[in-house]
């Protein structure tokens, strides 16, 4: 893939790279955000779970940031294939939602997750090199369906009421593939009252990640989760890669060749 010379797109490969991940994890997550719970590890600075051993890692590095491998990293993502979740004990979504309807298709699945940027870098060139390795990755596993929790930073549902509201009216899955949120921070989308949404204020407060996989024509599961540990309200997202339309396959997969 053709990029500028500063920016390198790669696989962790051994443990000085998991170390990386997992510490831009902890910068934008913990740092930033506010998470805390189980995987955060305060004393080493690192956000970190059983799932990472048996996951693959895509990482961006800035080469122009210096030679420092943990200061090069600018954007992660996290992936897990059905192989990796059975070496892991499942899914970590199935711990906010439940897959069955995704598992009874029997169609190869991935699930994403732990997906961060460095904040200068969002929105920008770093997140399309991403999103370009990640469209040749999922390619070359064979993976059809790709699912995994979003988050909006913060718990306050009131606040979240719009955007909530917008992906539960309009970007619900189709049945045969929508997990339901499950557990006790199980609340519902929204979307079904006649009350009038602000489609562009709710937008707006929607994370880049999320609107990125609504432009790529993925969906939400029903419901969402509250993770008060992590700070964060979670969506399920689903994309179906070949139920993409023309346009939404050419903005996936373009640079990908």
């Amino acid at each position: 893939m053709l990029m500028p010379s500063e920016f390198e797109v790669r696989l962790a490969k051994d443990a000085e790279d998991l170390w990386a991940v997992q510490r831009l994890r902890y910068d934008v997550f913990v740092r930033e955000l506010g998470a805390s719970g189980p995987a955060v590890n305060h004393d080493l600075e690192i956000e970190a779970d059983a799932f990472d051993a048996h996951s693959e890692h895509l990482m961006v590095l800035d080469r122009a940031r210096g030679a420092d491998l943990a200061e090069q990293l600018v954007g992660v993502y996290r992936m897990m294939t059905q192989a990796g979740a059975e070496a892991a004990g499942g899914f970590y979504t199935a711990s906010e939602f439940d897959l069955a309807p995704l598992v009874q298709t029997g169609r190869p699945m991935m699930e994403l997750g732990r997906s961060c940027l460095r904040k200068p870098y969002r929105g920008g060139a770093a997140m399309f090199y991403l999103w370009q390795a990640l469209a040749q990755h999922v390619t070359h596993q064979g993976a059809e369906i790709l699912f995994g929790t979003a988050s909006f930073a913060g718990t306050d549902l009131c606040a979240l009421t719009a955007p909530l509201s917008l992906l539960g009216r309009e970007h619900l899955a189709q049945v045969a593939l929508r997990p339901k949120v499950i557990g006790a921070g199980a609340v519902p989308l929204g979307g079904s009252g006649d009350f009038e949404i602000d489609r562009l204020a709710a937008l707006r407060a929607m994370p880049a990640l999320i609107k990125a996989y609504l432009r790529l024509g993925g969906c939400v599961g029903e419901g969402a989760y509250v993770d008060a540990a992590f700070n964060t309200v979670d969506v399920c997202m689903v994309l179906d890669v070949p139920a993409m339309n023309p346009r939404q396959k050419t903005i996936y997969l373009k640079g990908s060749g």
